[in-house]
């Protein structure tokens, strides 16, 4: 997906159109999550510092994000992919693997099968996405980015010298800062230079498995396949603030807002958990990860959100210190039943679970943000008749 967190943005408030829009925490501590390619000629990048962001594009507006509603976003483009192939690998909440072998016969109809589902995401969600068309994951990750946004570039196996070449080394997978320093200092920047040196040379820089690891993709040989959703093994979702939380109400409507995430993960994936487990950051940078297993699995925001508060609570000593990062996550998962709902035995558990159901559906319809819990409301000013504004 093209600057896949501004441009739902966008989508929601048309108004930001065409103007520089970061998504991250603004300040001293923060970082940019993505921006839009309106702000990226100033330099601005994804996992920069918010203040070397503030710098170089001060006229840019900034968004604090809704994960809520990019994770929902981005499970709806999924269900699109499934509608292709069920040959499907997420890497990420925007970006993922389609495997089109036995769909189509060859790189031209793959494009045509990239096409319509390009069209087909424009038209029900109002976003655009690049693709990549090639005949290995490697070529096909570097053709999805040479066109954004909005490209469609098909890399078939003969324009590997004349298109993957002539781009810096930076573009192979393995290739990191360290890695590029030292390639750089044998004159090597290209990934055609990589080739022409050779295997002996690199692996006295690299090591063997390196040099061979790095040629193999320089020649545009993957044989990795396409590897569908493996299991889930843990849930989690956690925060990072601006500045540092010391109010304990705020502390545990945080809290409550992470559980509440990680539930619906748990009910969207028909599964349940049986640990919880929070991760606390303080200002220092001190981190502690506490986990407790629940007598019988849940997939109910009230019961995770006991067990992470009971966590804070009792094991948990932040000595006047503020939480700089609060998360919480679920782990030992497993299917839900269809008659789970007759599992719970008490009735507070049981309306609990109905609630759930029926939030589940109106967030389905609506969206993420059409609901939310009393609590996890911010203040809102009213007029003298009684009516927000």
């Amino acid at each position: 997906m093209d600057a896949f967190y501004a441009a739902v943005e966008v989508r929601e408030n048309p108004a930001l159109a065409g103007r520089p829009l970061i998504i991250g925490h603004k300040g001293p501590r923060g970082v940019v999550s993505t921006c839009s390619y309106e702000a990226r000629p100033s330099g601005v990048r994804s996992a920069m510092p918010s203040v070397v962001a503030m710098r170089l594009c001060p006229e840019a507006i900034w968004l604090r994000g809704r994960m809520g509603l990019y994770a929902e976003v981005s499970r709806r483009i999924r269900l699109l992919f499934d509608e292709i192939t069920p040959v499907v690998e997420p890497l990420s909440i925007d970006e993922a693997f389609l495997d089109l072998t036995g769909v189509v016969p060859d790189l031209r109809e793959g494009a045509a099968a990239a096409r319509r589902l390009k069209e087909t995401i424009r038209g029900r969600e109002r976003l655009t996405a690049s693709v990549g068309v090639a005949p290995t994951k490697f070529l096909a990750k570097v053709a999805s980015d040479l066109e954004k946004p909005d490209g469609l570039v098909v890399f078939p196996l003969e324009d590997v010298r004349a298109r993957l070449w002539p781009l810096p080394v930076e573009r192979l997978w393995g290739v990191g800062p360290r890695t590029a320093a030292r390639l750089h200092l044998l004159g090597l920047r290209a990934i055609g230079d990589l080739v022409h040196a050779g295997e002996e040379r690199l692996a006295g820089v690299l090591g063997p498995g390196a040099a061979r690891h790095l040629l193999s993709l320089a020649r545009g040989e993957d044989p990795r396949a396409v590897v569908p959703d493996r299991e889930s093994k843990s849930i989690s979702e956690e925060r990072t603030y601006a500045a540092d939380l010391r109010d304990r109400d705020q502390i545990e409507a945080e809290l409550l807002d992470r559980s509440e995430g990680v539930a619906r993960a748990l009910r969207r994936e028909g599964l349940t958990a049986r640990t919880v487990r929070i991760k606390v950051r303080t200002g220092d940078f001190v981190t502690w990860t506490r986990a407790l297993t629940l007598p019988a699995p849940t997939f109910l925001t009230e019961e995770i959100y006991a067990a992470a508060r009971a966590l804070f609570d009792t094991r948990i000593r932040l000595r006047g210190k503020g939480a700089r990062l609060l998360g919480v996550g679920v782990s030992g998962l497993g299917p839900r039943d269809a008659g789970q709902l007759d599992l719970f035995a008490d009735p507070v558990l049981l309306r609990a679970a109905r609630a759930a159901s029926a939030t589940d559906a109106l967030a389905e319809r609506y969206g993420g943000g059409v609901i939310t819990r009393a609590r996890l409301l911010k203040s809102v000013r009213v007029d003298r008749g009684g009516r927000p504004r």
